[in-house]
């Protein structure tokens, strides 16, 4: 690997045959996407949409804005910004991109990251679902410690919701249209979600005039994104270097299947994702709640109850006979239930589809990876189900044991002392802490953090089973029916 050149623009003719590399002229791409969170996901899946415009309409290259320090950027910045994408299948396919033309950190380049908002035409965004300051109601947390901190200081931001609101009310006071915000985040509803909270944002600054423009002018499509993009390792980069004959400190890798559902309300002007592949629908809902619910539900109880069992990644855990066939039925038969199709969805095909793709030998997807902040992603994949399930009297063994398996991981780190990657950590390590092998009393310390249970759900009998647990998490003291929905099938 160390006999290759760096991957650069100098370089690119270096690139192994049969390589795909940029054939336009990167010099010609202006950069009328801004993408806060440029992280693996988005350089594996929204750039590579991108990178298929390129050729025939060069504004829409990508200028990604970092939110935190880190490495990435200057990594980047040595390669001119192109980087490997590897789509894991067999035989993998490697493809060098061009589509990100710039990468600021945020923190130590305000000015810069203001002149790219200030010349975008379109914004995208993945932080996650834990950066964007909401509630469990999916709200604005006028509490939340980034939210206060933007709000004392509108015109130095940090977090996601201060940098947009002061984007945008840099163009309104330049009397320009707003730039179109795109939330590809695992977030229910994100399009919408993400409006209020910049209306609310920006009336709670005390700029009524701006949040009244907001609501008037904003768009704010909904999506769904899915592309299942293991982490970045050494072992990548060595596989990319030996196909590419290039070394590559940031490649990315990601399964071949992606998909981009976008609602049909991007307006005027915006590049024709469609060209690419992506799909524009009036009901993106019902995409977004079946993903959410199925693929990303399946993941996190992969996760909890996979590593629970000595299990390492994805694929380990679905070859485990008993964890695959109680995973399948946790998709097949309850949360299928909770989700209605839509025109070009049919639930129970695409839970076969999701199926090949989790058992794909070729992903190497780390349980680890997925089971952090738990916090942020349990009211989508397993909360709600559960309480539509509840409404509709239908059993939910299942899916409360994927969620007594997190109260178990959860627990297992605070007993080992191990840090815990989750926004609430020192919440849950405390009531980690606290457990002491009642579940009279362990199961309501979680279930009281208000943060991630509803409290009618919290308070909720669970229904009773038709038949005996699939599957029983050894939870020890979680063990308590009818200590809230949550604990019924422990």
């Amino acid at each position: 690997m160390t006999g290759y050149p760096r991957l650069s623009q100098a370089t690119l003719a270096a690139a192994a045959p049969g390589i795909a590399v940029p054939a336009y002229d990167r010099a010609g791409i202006a950069p009328g996407i801004v993408h806060f969170g440029p992280g693996a996901f988005q350089r594996a899946h929204i750039a590579s949409y991108v990178e298929v415009l390129l050729p025939a309409d060069p504004r829409w290259g990508i200028a990604g804005i970092a939110l935190r320090q880190g490495a990435q950027g200057a990594a980047l910045a040595a390669q001119d910004y192109l980087y490997t994408l590897a789509e894991l299948d067999e035989p993998a396919r490697f493809r060098v991109l061009g589509a990100l033309k710039d990468y600021i950190v945020a923190p130590a380049e305000p000015a810069r990251a203001v002149a790219r908002l200030d010349a975008a035409s379109l914004v995208t965004i993945t932080v996650t679902e834990k950066g964007y300051g909401l509630d469990a109601r999916g709200e604005l947390d006028a509490g939340h410690p980034g939210i206060v901190r933007d709000l004392a200081q509108p015109l130095a931001p940090a977090g996601l919701i201060g940098w947009l609101a002061l984007g945008l009310a840099r163009r309104r006071a330049a009397r320009l249209p707003p730039f179109v915000v795109m939330s590809c985040d695992n977030l229910a509803s994100n399009g919408p979600k993400l409006r209020r909270a910049l209306i609310a944002f920006a009336g709670a600054s005390g700029q009524a005039d701006l949040a009244r423009w907001i609501e008037d002018e904003l768009r704010c499509p909904a999506t769904m994104v899915d592309s299942i993009t293991p982490a970045t390792d050494d072992a990548l980069r060595a596989r990319v270097a030996a196909a590419t004959h290039l070394r590559d400190a940031e490649p990315v890798q990601r399964e071949s299947f992606a998909q981009w559902v976008i609602e049909d309300s991007l307006g005027p002007g915006m590049p024709d994702l469609t060209a690419a592949g992506a799909q524009l629908t009036g009901d993106v809902h019902a995409y977004e709640q079946a993903k959410l619910r199925l693929l990303n539900g399946a993941h996190s109880a992969l996760a909890y109850i996979g590593l629970e069992r000595g299990h390492a990644t994805v694929g380990e855990a679905m070859g485990d006979a008993r964890l695959g066939a109680f995973v399948e039925r946790l998709m097949r038969e309850d949360v299928a239930a909770t989700l209605c199709a839509a025109r070009g969805l049919d639930i129970q095909d695409y839970v076969g589809v999701l199926l090949r793709r989790l058992r794909n030998p070729a992903v190497s997807h780390r349980l680890a990876q997925i089971a952090a902040d738990g916090s942020t992603k349990l009211p989508y994949r397993f909360l709600e189900p559960i309480a539509d399930l509840l409404k509709l009297g239908r059993p939910v063994t299942r899916p409360c044991v994927a969620v007594a398996a997190w109260m178990r991981f959860v627990r297992g780190a605070a007993r080992a002392g191990q840090p815990l990657a989750d926004p609430l950590a020192d919440e849950l390590l405390a009531a980690g802490k606290a457990c002491s092998g009642s579940a009279a009393t362990d199961v309501p310390r979680f279930l009281a953090l208000a943060a991630i249970f509803p409290r009618e759900l919290a308070a909720a009998p669970a229904s009773p089973p038709r038949s005996p647990p699939p599957m029983t998490i050894s939870t020890g003291a979680l063990r308590q029916p009818g200590a809230g929905a949550a604990a019924g099938a422990t």
